[in-house]
């Protein structure tokens, strides 16, 4: 590469770097013409791309820039007024300006483009409606400005931007320093009355606060992408080799070659740490175009649309952030297009014409959290259902079992849409799913939440950086696997004795009682299909270690084999042919030089259903939490009663979830019974209890039938003593106020609930046990087991 070569790629960098901030100063100043410093900011910018054109010869790039630089100056010497026809013709010019640059880039050449109609427009816009004759001032304006547009401005420019000094008082002060006045430029405005000394003193404290700009520009410089990725994957190797090190030297005695290893710990973590820091960008750097699209979008639809933006300092790695470039477009365009209402609409719900989407970006839990607001019409559940059943998505069964969540995630299905045209921003269908597609990619999270009448929220969760991240490794069937502490809760151990007690099957699924709440349990050797644990008896202590994950929301525990120790480890994609199993997310070198698998928890979570089970559990916790509550919630255990009816009981009242082969039951006159823990446990059939009496008593005689499956068994405690109630099926444990109530149908019920947006009964446990004489019989059978005890 020439020096030729060299200058013309440092101009395409520096014009780029402009254009990208001209799209936002000029939305800014549509809202804002008064803003005379963004005014002169944006002239300044055109002037020196201008000036660089001519130099490198592009005439067509110049002849561009400068009838938009002319547009400017009589914007800034208040001859015209800014307004959205010239906000609009100066975008133009701008996109021309990246189109002509993009070309250049690509070719070298300015090719065969034709931007007569531009030029047109911008030269019609410089005539003043009222005065179309004054033309003649504005090349020498325009020659005189541009030999004074240097960088940092002089006092004339700046006077003329915010004192209101105009051109030709600027050029007869130039003149007379020609001509040989000592003076100042200032002095000298004074002197004509044309400035007052206080907006002296203030031009040059601005042109001072220019200079030091320019000088902190000059302790930056700009290194290719391609070196810094070079860099990092330097770094990445050298964190490889500190780990195998630090095994090797956790094994020696050698306490010198121990604490040369702590520092080369030491020394690489701090270069990994600088290292990272230099690929970090903020997302205001994407964002700074939104302002621009939203109201390219709002002019397309007729529509009044506001942007705000919080968290822009926020920080990700630059490969995060070109991936998730296009999907946060996508969203903006799609909420300015589909969520917010025509300004006539807007009126007559009670809102302000205008409407409101919002961007806001934070750090949470090592993760990077984006939302994207709008406060429009909402989505219609019942539109999107029906859609989804004209286009045959789903059928109609379905759509009437599916949630409200599940209806709203249909969005993101290929081909999916409610437009009901289809316009050059939306209406095919092909841009929810590939939003969707490209932030799983990255191993990010997308979902969607809407109030009717409200607006809708996207939620996008995707990680800080995808090169080195911090892991915990656990072994599973003699292999070791990774897993990014991102999705890491907490750590669980039940020593052999106490797994019996700690692990419990509901419906056949094994779960575990954390803190009161049932954690389904996923076994990696079962999933994985592994072999069984190799490691020999004597090391097996039967203990379960227990690793608590969260999925989308939702938490699970992953139960392995040993958990071995918390690393730092570099993320290699997998080969293409591993890229379809969603169970991994990529593979790491470990300290000893072996490959370690990483675990796509989520992946992971969709593969033993455990986000599908819990999902509707999910949602209804959270829209309880979310809602203003008038009482205090309570806890419930729901279940299948007779005749497909959903019944619940207080989960202060369970003891245990037990499961009873038939074999074990036995009959103590007409009651069921089992021996449980040394006692007698009285069983009481819950379709028995709330038959009519008639149907009852024959009921109460029938052992139950050898073939049967095992029962599914409520352990209750009332007034210190334990029975056991006979459901059909255990579903759920919810939180919930149930304080909408209706009375009771029928025996042994307190009376109907609204749980989960769904009758439900909740049942009278003194009137089952009065029903059933089970208080009156348990102390003899206590004294029964006594004897069999003995």
């Amino acid at each position: 590469m020439n020096d030729s070569d060299d200058i013309v790629k440092e101009f395409l960098v520096e014009s780029y770097e402009n254009l990208d901030r001209l799209d936002r100063e000029l939305v800014g100043l549509e809202k804002n013409p008064e803003d005379r410093d963004a005014l002169g900011s944006v002239f300044r910018t055109i002037h020196t791309i201008k000036g660089a054109c001519g130099f490198l010869g592009f005439n067509k790039l110049e002849k561009v820039a400068h009838v938009g630089e002319s547009l400017l100056t009589r914007l800034r010497d208040r001859q015209l007024t800014l307004n959205p026809e010239i906000t609009t013709a100066l975008l133009s010019m701008v996109d021309a300006v990246r189109q002509l640059l993009s070309q250049i880039e690509t070719t070298g050449q300015e090719g065969e483009r034709d931007d007569s109609v531009l030029i047109a427009t911008l030269t019609r816009l410089l005539q003043p409606p009222e005065a179309p004759a004054k033309t003649k001032s504005v090349a020498p304006v325009t020659e005189i400005a541009s030999e004074a547009a240097d960088l940092p401005p002089n006092i004339g420019d700046i006077l003329m931007q915010r004192a209101g000094v105009t051109s030709a008082e600027v050029l007869l002060a130039a003149k007379q320093q020609k001509e040989g006045d000592p003076r100042h430029m200032g002095e000298i405005l004074v002197e004509q009355g044309a400035a007052q000394p206080a907006d002296v003193v203030d031009a040059l404290r601005v042109q001072q606060s220019s200079r030091v700009q320019a000088t902190a520009s000059d302790s930056t410089i700009r290194v290719d992408v391609g070196l810094l990725d070079k860099v990092m994957n330097l770094v990445g190797e050298l964190v490889l080799a500190r780990n195998q090190v630090l095994q090797f030297a956790n094994r020696m005695k050698d306490t010198s070659f121990l604490a040369a290893s702590q520092h080369l710990n030491l020394i690489t973590t701090e270069l990994q740490e600088g290292v990272m820091k230099t690929r970090m960008q903020p997302i205001g750097n994407i964002w700074g175009q939104f302002p621009r699209t939203v109201r390219d979008v709002a002019l397309g639809c007729g529509k009044q649309v506001g942007i705000e933006m919080e968290g822009k300092e926020t920080e990700l790695d630059k490969t995060i952030i070109e991936a998730i470039k296009d999907p946060l477009t996508h969203l903006v365009r799609n909420s300015v297009d589909h969520g917010i209402e025509l300004p006539e609409d807007r009126v007559k719900a009670g809102k302000d014409r205008t409407g409101r989407l919002i961007l806001r970006a934070f750090h949470e839990g090592g993760q990077v959290n984006i939302e994207i607001s709008d406060d429009g019409a909402g989505l219609n559940v019942e539109r999107l259902r029906k859609k989804a059943v004209e286009r045959g998505v789903i059928t109609a069964e379905q759509a009437v079992r599916m949630t409200e969540r599940e209806i709203f995630n249909l969005i993101f299905l290929p081909g999916f849409s409610t437009a009901e045209k289809v316009t050059n921003v939306s209406g095919r269908g092909v841009g929810m799913d590939v939003v969707k597609t490209n932030v799983e990619k990255i191993g990010g999270t997308v979902d969607v939440q809407s109030t009717p009448g409200r607006g809708t929220t996207v939620r996008v969760k995707i990680p800080l950086t995808l090169a080195i991240i911090p892991a915990l490794v656990v072994t599973c069937g003699g292999d070791r696997y990774a897993i990014p502490q991102v999705s890491l809760l907490e750590l669980v151990r039940l020593e052999a004795d106490e797994v019996a007690k700690g692990i419990e099957l509901v419906h056949g699924a094994p779960v575990y009682r954390l803190r009161g709440r049932l954690l389904p349990l996923v076994y990696l050797d079962r999933e994985l299909k592994l072999a069984a644990d190799a490691r020999p008896a004597k090391e097996r202590d039967g203990a379960v270690n227990i690793v608590v994950l969260q999925a989308d929301e939702r938490q699970f525990g992953l139960v392995v084999d040993q958990i071995n120790d918390t690393e730092e480890i570099v993320v290699k994609p997998l080969r293409k042919q591993l890229k379809t199993v969603k169970t991994f997310a990529g593979s790491s070198i470990m300290g000893d030089g072996k490959v370690a698998l990483i675990l796509d928890v989520l992946g992971l979570a969709q593969r033993a259903s455990v986000v599908t089970e819990t999902r509707d559990r999910a949602m209804t916790e959270k829209t309880t939490e979310a809602a203003a509550t008038a009482g205090e919630k309570q806890t419930f255990l729901l279940f299948a009663g007779p005749g497909d009816s959903r019944m619940a009981i207080p989960l202060s009242t369970l003891a245990r979830l037990e499961e009873f082969p038939v074999a074990q039951v036995e009959m103590s006159g007409s009651q069921w019974v089992t021996q449980y823990r040394g006692q007698i446990l009285p069983l009481i059939r819950l379709e028995v209890v709330l038959e009519e009496r008639r149907n009852k008593l024959r009921a109460l005689q029938v052992p139950p039938t050898l073939d049967s499956p095992p029962i599914q068994v409520l352990v209750l405690n009332h007034d210190g003593r334990s029975f056991g109630l006979v459901v059909e099926r255990i579903l759920d444990i919810v939180e919930d106020r149930a304080d909408v109530k209706s009375a009771a149908t029928r025996a042994s019920v307190l009376f109907s609930v609204l749980i989960g947006d769904r009758i439900t009964e909740l049942l009278d446990i003194p009137a089952i046990l009065r029903s059933t004489d089970v208080s009156a019989k348990q102390p003899g059978l206590a004294t029964r087991s006594a004897e069999v005890a003995n």
